[in-house]
């Protein structure tokens, strides 16, 4: 039962970062790329109908969360309460950037909210990276001090960064040089994400430009790859453990860099939908090697005092689990529905579908 919940939660994870996250990548290309009227109402366009929805599958993976691993999200919500507060207001000044933007005609309000749209979707592409890189390091659960464990054994509390900005140290911050590494790779990999997007559902004049970025920014994100794999083995000596196990779970690096070479041909691609599907098999696919690789581990303890919190010492009991099934499958069909009714209603290229205009 806890494996049933555990594949739902990261299943509802891995469609927000895929749905969302073309959604932070076009407020990247927003910010750095959009520079006439035309492309900015284009690239909005493009998002406007989905954004709202995509985002309630956070929500819908915090809910699981709270149903299923009460445990986990207890200890992880207040060991991450500066960065959860930070996300939040960042997901608001998102929101709001889009919604005010078109309410005045002003050149000077609609650059401020031009720039908290694009700013805004940039440093949450920074900081759902840093998010995984600080589930990949562990935390020091227990807050040990010289051998000492001074809180309950699943507690912990982070600053934002500490003295040493180092991974391995016994008081760990959330922003340390191995969990910023993964957020640049993922603002990379969200900026390709979000363009592939715009050149799928826009005809706007900078899809050309756009591609060749994709082609570049690839090399960029192949590199980052690779040197993530070096330094995954600072963090975790033995990071392949789980993969020589269970061999089936190779299917998951495959499925990444089958993405990840395959946007390689973003310039050739007939179908303008291509690019979207191999920036979301990129996507999917590290994100499900990630998790496979600390499995069944769902946060680590980077102390050998407390252990780490898995997928059997932080579920809830049976019997809710079991009920709570029930209606899940309820809940499914209904989003199965309003997701394809969506995504007919606005299937096609979303240049003339005004947005937020008034």
């Amino acid at each position: 039962m806890e494996l049933f919940w555990y594949i739902v939660l990261v299943t509802m994870l891995a469609i927000y970062v895929v749905l969302d996250g073309y959604d932070f990548g076009a407020g990247i290309v927003h910010l750095f790329f959009a520079k006439k009227e035309k492309d900015k109402k284009a690239i909005t366009s493009a998002i406007g109908p989905f954004w709202d929805a995509n985002e309630v599958w956070l929500i819908a993976a915090g809910g699981v969360l709270f149903f299923a691993f009460p445990t986990l999200y207890a200890s992880s919500f207040s060991g991450f309460y500066l960065p959860l507060i930070m996300i939040l207001w960042l997901l608001i000044f998102r929101a709001i950037g889009l919604e005010l933007r078109g309410q005045v005609h002003n050149s000077l309000w609609e650059l401020i909210w031009d720039k908290a749209f694009g700013v805004a979707s940039l440093l949450l592409a920074l900081f759902f990276g840093v998010a995984l890189g600080n589930v990949v390091r562990g935390v020091n659960l227990g807050m040990v001090e010289n051998g000492v464990s001074t809180q309950e054994a699943h507690y912990f509390f982070l600053p934002l960064w500490n003295a040493s900005f180092s991974p391995q140290a016994e008081q760990l911050g959330i922003i340390d040089w191995f969990t910023l590494f993964l957020g640049v790779v993922s603002v990379v990999a969200l900026t390709i994400h979000g363009a592939n997007w715009i050149i799928f559902k826009t005809n706007s004049s900078i899809n050309e430009k756009l591609k060749k970025t994709v082609f570049i920014l690839n090399f960029v994100l192949l590199a980052l790859v690779v040197v993530s794999l070096l330094v995954w083995h600072i963090i975790e000596p033995d990071p392949f453990h789980n993969f020589i196990k269970y061999p089936l779970m190779w299917i998951f690096p495959i499925i990444t860099f089958v993405g990840l070479f395959g946007l390689f041909k973003v310039r050739t691609f007939k179908k303008h939908g291509m690019g979207f599907l191999f920036s979301s098999l990129f996507l999917l696919g590290g994100l499900s090697s990630t998790v496979a690789s600390i499995f069944p581990k769902l946060l680590p303890s980077t102390n050998d005092l407390n252990p780490s919190l898995t997928l059997n010492n932080v579920a809830a009991h049976d019997y809710g689990l079991s009920v709570g099934m029930n209606w899940f499958f309820i809940a499914l069909v209904l989003v199965i529905f309003y997701m394809v009714i969506q995504y007919r209603v606005f299937k096609g290229k979303m240049d003339d579908v005004g947005y937020g205009e008034h």
